[in-house]
């Protein structure tokens, strides 16, 4: 199972935890899953079926290239990172 860092302003769906395990062998499939145990996280994470833009997503320290289909190891570390605009 992938380790899923929750931000703070997706909380309220994970009941106040920032870290969750999921099962997956890709982005999408570990959104999936996390959508099964969080029922609308999802729709806050895709933009149809794409990632949101305002998200950005790192797996083991690195950030995504391959959007969705990008490989989750065993034990991997997801973090979800808002971006942060503003002028």
């Amino acid at each position: 199972m992938a380790v899923v860092r929750i931000p703070s302003l997706l909380r309220d769906l994970t009941g106040g935890k920032d870290t969750v395990e999921v099962p997956g062998s890709t982005l999408r499939q570990v959104i999936n899953n996390l959508d099964k145990q969080y029922p609308g996280i999802k729709a806050r994470l895709l933009d149809g079926d794409r990632l949101n833009p305002q998200i950005t997503v790192a797996i083991d320290g690195a950030l995504i290239s391959m959007g969705l289909l990008e490989p989750v190891e065993e034990g991997s570390e997801v973090s979800i990172i808002p971006r942060i605009s503003g002028g």
